[in-house]
């Protein structure tokens, strides 16, 4: 039973004095973040492809279910964040619901989530920053431009993907993705410096690239042609996911991952002011803005060009293109998409460097990354070691390897989130939560069931490898961290103590 050993909500909420994280963060930096989570070059891209491929001009209606179910999990978070405001996010409220066994199993997930998700989005990064710079004539040198080795399925060889020669590795005749490495190395430089910094950075961002939103859609609003939303959902072509109210689902799963990041929230409560009012506010407020934003957006779109047109990389470029929209306006959707990307992997680096600062503090992982900067009150080294893993891998690693797992392991750690609501709520109900989920048990299941059902329509082996790495994090619980848990520590010396 020592695999499912709680951690004392007490010991949980206990304060640090000097060595603990600054409290820098006010309800508008919190719901600026979410949105500086979410909105990246996904509403740009994913919008059009989900149209195109799956639902149609109904895509908004594919945004508005992963809008639900991401807000039942955000309900959920929301009342956890105000009940429990510590960094760590989902492991935490597992440590303190579920036990250890399950909290490093969502703490490994986790990295799925929070680095790789940062390396793959520096790796979109890289690719706008480059098409931005060649509409001045400026280039960046081949060698530079992206990883040595690219991944090619079959159907990548039967379709003549570029560089795709073969089933398997494919060299690409670059050394190294140089602007992915950049950009992972300024948000590590700016996290370390410190919350208030790394927050006012997001919020400039946040307000840039929304404003762009907005004029793009201002100008699509202008020049809709209602003619394109006809048939609204097209028929289902024979197979499953094309079209139809199964292909809207399946569009579904694919615009999840435009909506990753919100829960990223959560890891900074301890570096909330009033993290019991704030959080709730912060996580839920970003949601709604951020899915009123996808739904105008992806109407709009697929109202200024017919669905057919936008399986391209950039559909809404062509939209602004087939309207004739000026070049400035062009531009500044280049701009958008890597303004929006920069503080996506800002937002998701400082994520996964709390959960580390969470877990080293647990003795699950080394102690060192627990440290706290004497001067600017940031775990730094956990900052730092999450900048270096997220620069090898979006440099070296290409962007089919690294975007695998990101979905998957983000609704895992929604749906054990839920589940972990249920928990608390009956085995400590007189806790204080200043924010409750509504409708108990109804919200959390329901959460539980849209997660699940958005993972079901995610490809087999995308499950394996999830499969794969939880095996590689468990070989490192019981090898270490087991062993090492400061709960575990805490168990001898009271033996200890009882024997003498």
């Amino acid at each position: 039973m020592s695999l499912f050993r709680r951690k004392p909500l007490a010991e949980l909420m206990s304060d640090d004095g000097e060595h603990g994280l600054k409290r820098a963060l006010t309800a508008t930096n919190l719901v600026l973040l979410g949105i500086g989570a979410i909105i990246g070059a996904g509403i740009f891209v994913l919008t059009g492809v989900a149209a195109a491929l799956h639902a149609g001009p109904a895509v908004p209606i594919s945004m508005v279910i992963v809008g639900i179910a991401c807000t039942l999990a955000g309900l959920c978070y929301a009342e956890m964040a105000s009940t429990v405001p510590v960094a760590g996010s989902a492991y935490t409220y597992s440590y303190a619901t579920m036990g250890e066994l399950v909290a490093w199993i969502i703490g490994w997930d986790l990295v799925l989530e929070y680095a790789m998700g940062a390396a793959t989005v520096a790796v979109g990064w890289s690719g706008h920053l480059a098409s931005l710079l060649d509409i001045f004539g400026l280039h960046i040198p081949a060698a530079m431009a992206q990883a040595p080795f690219q991944w090619c399925t079959g159907p990548n060889v039967q379709a003549a993907v570029a560089g795709c020669a073969h089933v398997g590795w494919n060299a690409t005749g670059s050394l190294i993705n140089l602007p992915a490495i950049l950009v992972s190395v300024l948000m590590t430089t700016v996290l370390v410096i410190g919350i208030r910094e790394s927050a006012n950075l997001n919020n400039l961002i946040v307000v840039l690239k929304v404003g762009i939103i907005l004029a793009v859609v201002g100008w699509g609003v202008m020049h809709l042609t209602p003619a394109n939303w006809t048939p609204y959902i097209p028929p289902n072509t024979g197979v499953w996911g094309e079209f139809g109210w199964s292909g809207v689902l399946r569009g579904a799963g694919l615009v999840f991952f435009a909506y990753i990041g919100f829960d990223a929230v959560s890891t900074a409560a301890q570096e909330a002011k009033n993290p019991q009012r704030d959080m709730p506010i912060g996580i839920l407020g970003s949601l709604v803005v951020c899915t009123l934003l996808y739904v105008v957006v992806s109407a709009v779109l697929t109202g200024m060009v017919s669905y057919t047109e936008l399986n391209v990389p950039a559909p809404m470029a062509l939209a602004m293109q087939r309207t004739g929209a000026p070049n400035w306006l062009r531009v500044s959707i280049d701009v958008g998409a890597v303004l929006g990307l920069a503080s996506v992997v800002l937002v998701q680096m400082l994520g996964q460097s709390r959960v580390f600062y969470a877990m080293s503090r647990d003795g699950l992982i080394g102690g060192w990354f627990s440290r706290v900067h004497p001067r600017y009150h940031t775990p730094y080294l956990s900052t730092i070691f999450t900048g270096f893993a997220v620069s090898v891998a979006s440099g070296f690693l290409p962007l089919q390897i690294l975007g695998q797992l990101v979905n998957i392991g983000t609704l895992l750690a929604f749906a054990l989130v839920c589940v972990g609501v249920i928990i608390l709520r009956k085995k400590r109900p007189d806790l204080d939560r200043p924010f409750k989920v509504p409708f108990m048990p109804v919200v959390p299941v329901l959460g539980v069931l849209a997660c699940v059902g958005l993972m079901a329509t995610l490809p087999a082996d995308t499950w394996l490898r999830l499969a794969v790495w939880l095996a590689v994090g468990l070989v490192i619980y019981f090898t270490y961290g087991r062993s090492n848990s400061t709960l575990q520590r805490e168990r001898d010396r009271a033996r200890a103590a009882g024997v003498s």
